[in-house]
């Protein structure tokens, strides 16, 4: 009778054991990869954070995790791919802080930035940078607010374009201060540097690491970091808000998303697989060296920062009385 009780507790063992191996994987029941759409060309910031954690976690959810790029409209045909695909863990994408100001700004979006998603994680933060030509003649926030309330409308902010997160954080900064200036549109961020060499434009919101060559060769000097703190690569450079901009923080980000109504346990464990690669001594040493900085936020707190950043730029956008084009 014992043999029995043993034999048949040995058989219920493994049928428990055959349960929660299969229950670990059947998120995922078919052999085919997820792939994770990018709104930008490759070798930009949203792709290359893409494909950091693309092998790791192909390795975390045991299957091949691609990208795919898909440019164009801001992001927007991205996303609306993403937000029309089918809701089981196949389709996901990496988003930026550009995600929140096409919501605003770009008619192409037929979808909601919010609600036709389903957050996942933030994934890493970029610090933007507010940097001017280098014989500007202001040094920092306060001097360059003076010098454009002394002359409205006469200082030229640069950006890569109308309806950027570069142009809006620029025009926040304006709002918050009153100051007036004119914003010259230039296609990419490498126009807008030319510019700034050239001696075109006075100053421009840009990310550190597109800018760092020509600031630590001297050719351009940066006046504050946008980041709500100071950034650990530049501890001597100020916030804005430091500069007498008190509020003022605009960052960039990267986050990862599935189409909304994605099953929950499929977002609880790509989430846990994300937070544990970014805890990674290597993953954060390539994401430095591509000038962002690891930072996981789980699926609450970043679906309620991208809420939080599409109400911000829907303000900056109606009191500059800018339209979406």
């Amino acid at each position: 009778m014992k043999h029995v009780i043993v034999a048949v507790a040995f058989a219920v063992g493994i049928g428990i054991g055959i349960g929660l191996v299969s229950a670990a994987h059947s998120e995922w029941p078919n052999d085919r990869p997820i792939r994770v759409i990018v709104g930008f060309g490759a070798g930009g910031g949203t792709d290359i954070v893409a494909r950091i954690v693309a092998q790791p976690l192909s390795e975390m959810l045991h299957q091949t995790v691609i990208v795919e790029n898909k440019p164009g409209a801001g992001g927007a045909i991205a996303g609306d791919q993403v937000a029309k695909a089918d809701k089981d863990g196949y389709t996901a994408s990496m988003i930026s802080a550009g995600h929140t100001v096409s919501a605003v700004m770009v008619k192409a979006v037929r979808y909601d930035a919010v609600k036709d998603f389903a957050a996942v994680a933030l994934v890493a933060d970029s610090a933007f940078v507010v940097v001017a030509r280098k014989d500007f003649p202001a040094n920092d926030i306060q001097g360059l607010v003076k010098l454009a309330k002394a002359q409205p409308g006469k200082l030229n902010l640069a950006s890569v374009g109308l309806g950027s997160t570069q142009h809006f954080a620029g025009e926040l900064l304006g709002q918050m201060t009153g100051i007036d200036v004119k914003h010259i549109p230039y296609r990419g961020t490498p126009a807008v540097i030319t510019a700034l060499l050239a001696k075109d434009v006075d100053y421009a919101v840009e990310l550190l690491h597109a800018v760092r060559g020509q600031v630590e060769a001297g050719e351009l000097k940066l006046l504050a970091v946008a980041s709500p703190t100071r950034w650990p690569t530049i501890p001597n450079v100020p916030t804005v808000a430091e500069s007498g901009v008190p509020g003022y923080a605009v960052l960039g980000w990267y986050g990862f998303v599935y189409p909304a109504g994605t099953p929950q346990p499929i977002v609880d464990k790509t989430y846990a697989a994300l937070k544990d690669i970014l805890a990674r001594p290597e993953i954060k040493a390539q994401l430095e060296k591509a000038g962002a900085s690891a930072h996981i936020a789980p699926p609450a707190e970043f679906g309620r920062h991208i809420a939080d950043e599409v109400a911000k730029w829907h303000a900056v956008r109606d009191k500059a009385g800018l339209t979406p084009q």
